[in-house]
């Protein structure tokens, strides 16, 4: 994968890793503990974890996943949602952890393993989703994404977690969806800039994987060339559901949504296509933060191998 995304062997990959471990023991030391005793109870060497923890980095968020998210509050309800797409042959290393520790709220995501910080809620309801974006350079006096995502689900609210990473910074390109029982907040970042998107007049935000706004100095590769289509295909499947029906969304309205089979095969529910059959859609979560709960479907929403609930009773 190392090869393909960024022309590294798994010998220089190593060697840019080593880069990053003083800083990350230094300014994050409970991140670095954790990855240790992932490290150690595989049995692996540290820098193997490490690497699968700042992938994003090394290889300059250029790493094919393509995701679509969106986020929508209601009245009674805080939907955050979204299809993650990647290579097929990851979904068998998913897993749902299921995280309590001292001083920290209990939380639950699903993640691929050895990966500390990915997708899901905490038991405040606070939740964040992930779209890759590829915009060349990293900096590893910020906070790496995997990482930064973990911060997101340690926070109390959606404006607690984008105001620390306002603070720290986050060391590569990235989308990423944070949100809580009464708001949500797209966070774009890249090595050098941070920018907010703000829910709609209707409270929505949607994602895909290009950046939105204006960022000074850096440069969008556009290597997903579907991302815009996905970008306005989600919109109008939520607009059309406004107008058709006259009643917020629910669970199986968002989850219909990501079912979306328009313009296939790159569409919001992704098959096997493309070098190293990278884009399959590997799994879909709808939360509704307003209980704390999640669904999540492990395959292609249209057929999903497994359905699994997330709640905090």
């Amino acid at each position: 994968m190392f090869v393909h995304t960024c022309k590294m062997e798994w010998h220089n990959v190593r060697t840019t890793a080593e880069d990053w471990q003083t800083g990350i023991e230094q300014k994050w030391p409970k991140y670095h503990s954790e990855m240790q005793g992932i490290a150690d109870g595989a049995e692996l060497p540290f820098i193997d974890i490490l690497i699968l923890n700042i992938r994003t980095e090394i290889a300059f968020g250029m790493f094919n996943d393509g995701c679509t998210s969106m986020y929508r509050k209601t009245d009674g309800h805080s939907f955050l949602a979204q299809n993650w797409d990647w290579m097929e042959e990851q979904k068998h290393n998913l897993i749902i952890l299921d995280i309590i520790s001292d001083g920290g709220p209990r939380i639950k995501m699903i993640t691929e393993a050895g990966i500390i910080g990915k997708i899901g809620l905490n038991e405040f309801g606070v939740g964040v989703c992930l779209n890759a974006i590829k915009v060349a350079g990293c900096d590893s006096s910020r906070l790496p994404v995997h990482l930064a995502l973990r911060s997101v689900l340690e926070s109390s609210s959606a404006n607690a977690a984008v105001q620390r990473l306002d603070d720290i910074g986050i060391a590569a390109s990235a989308h990423m969806l944070i949100a809580d029982k009464s708001k949500g907040i797209g966070l774009e970042s890249t090595a050098k800039t941070l920018r907010r998107i703000e829910m709609d007049e209707q409270n929505w935000i949607f994602h895909a994987n290009h950046l939105l706004l204006v960022h000074d100095g850096v440069v969008d590769s556009g290597w997903l060339v579907d991302s815009p289509s996905r970008q306005q295909r989600i919109q109008q499947l939520a607009m059309e559901h406004s107008a058709s029906t006259g009643r917020e969304p629910g669970v199986m309205d968002i989850t219909r949504m990501l079912d979306d089979h328009d313009g296939f095969p790159y569409s919001i529910c992704r098959y096997e296509e493309g070098p190293l059959g990278m884009d399959a859609t590997l799994f879909s979560i709808v939360m509704d933060l307003q209980g704390a709960t999640a669904t999540v479907y492990l395959g292609r929403p249209c057929d999903p191998e497994e359905v699994i609930q997330l709640d905090f009773k």
